[in-house]
C-alpha cells in the first residue's frame, strides 16, 4: 500500500464525443480500482487542455459549417456511431441542438483555474453536458459564466479564467507541450506521469493501466 494517491492526467477537449466517452469510462474504471484496492488512496484525476480546433476564431463558427468542413457527407453517419457509443455508457448525445462550434480556450481556462480536483471535475462534466446534451453556445461567456457559477466557482476567479491574456497562454503552451510529448488525439491518459494510454478505452484497459502504474511505485 502507498499513501500517495495514484495520479491521472487527462489531456482532452470539451468539444470531443469521446472524450465524454472516456470519462464515463474512467469512472467505471476508478469505481473497480476502489473495490479491488480498498486501502488505496483514490486516485488523483486532474483535466488538461487540448484544443481540437485552436485556431478556431473566439467566436467560434457555425455548427453546420464546421461539420462540412471537417466530414462532408459522412457527418450523420459518424455521429450515429458516437451517439451508439454514447448510449452504451448512459450519454445521450443531443448533437441536433448544438447550433454553434466554440473556441474552447475560455472553457479550459476555466478548469485550469478550478480551486481544487474536485471542483475541477465537476465543471469538465457541467461543461460536457452543457456542450452535448443542451447544446449550449460555449463561445459565450455569459454561458460559460453561468456553467461556473453552477459548481460553485467564485466570480473572481471566473472573470480571471474568462478575460486574462495569462490563463489564455498557460492553456495554450499546456495545448503545445501535449502536442510535444507526441499526444495528437484525445482522450490521452497518464498515469502517474509514465504509462499513457491513447483513446476512450474500455475501463477493463484502464483499470489494467492503473494496477500496472501502482505496480511501479
Amino acid at each position: 500500500m502507498t499513501t500517495t494517491p495514484l495520479s491521472i492526467d487527462v489531456f482532452s477537449d470539451v468539444v470531443c464525443p469521446w472524450c465524454f466517452i472516456g470519462k464515463r469510462r474512467l469512472e467505471r474504471a476508478l469505481q473497480m480500482f476502489a473495490v479491488q484496492h480498498p486501502d488505496q488512496p483514490a486516485p488523483l484525476v486532474r483535466w488538461s487542455a487540448f484544443q481540437l480546433n485552436p485556431d478556431l476564431a473566439p467566436e467560434g463558427i457555425t455548427r453546420e459549417r464546421y461539420l462540412s468542413e471537417k466530414f462532408g457527407n459522412r457527418s450523420t453517419e459518424i455521429y450515429e456511431r458516437v451517439k451508439a457509443v454514447g448510449q452504451s455508457v448512459g450519454i445521450e448525445f443531443r448533437f441536433d441542438l448544438i447550433t454553434q462550434q466554440p473556441n474552447t480556450l475560455k472553457a479550459h481556462s476555466l478548469l485550469m483555474v478550478a480551486e481544487n480536483p474536485a471542483q475541477q471535475w465537476s465543471l469538465k462534466e457541467a461543461i460536457l453536458t452543457a456542450y452535448f446534451i443542451d447544446g449550449a453556445n460555449l463561445s459565450s461567456d455569459s454561458v460559460l459564466t453561468q456553467i461556473a457559477k453552477s459548481v460553485g466557482m467564485t466570480q473572481k476567479d471566473i472573470d480571471a479564467a474568462l478575460s486574462e491574456g495569462g490563463i489564455h497562454q498557460a492553456v495554450s503552451d499546456k495545448d503545445r507541450s501535449a502536442r510535444e510529448l507526441g499526444i495528437n488525439g484525445v482522450p490521452f491518459f497518464i498515469f502517474n506521469g509514465t504509462l499513457g494510454v491513447s483513446g476512450a478505452q474500455d475501463e477493463s484497459v484502464l483499470l489494467q493501466a492503473m494496477n500496472e502504474a501502482l505496480a511501479e511505485v
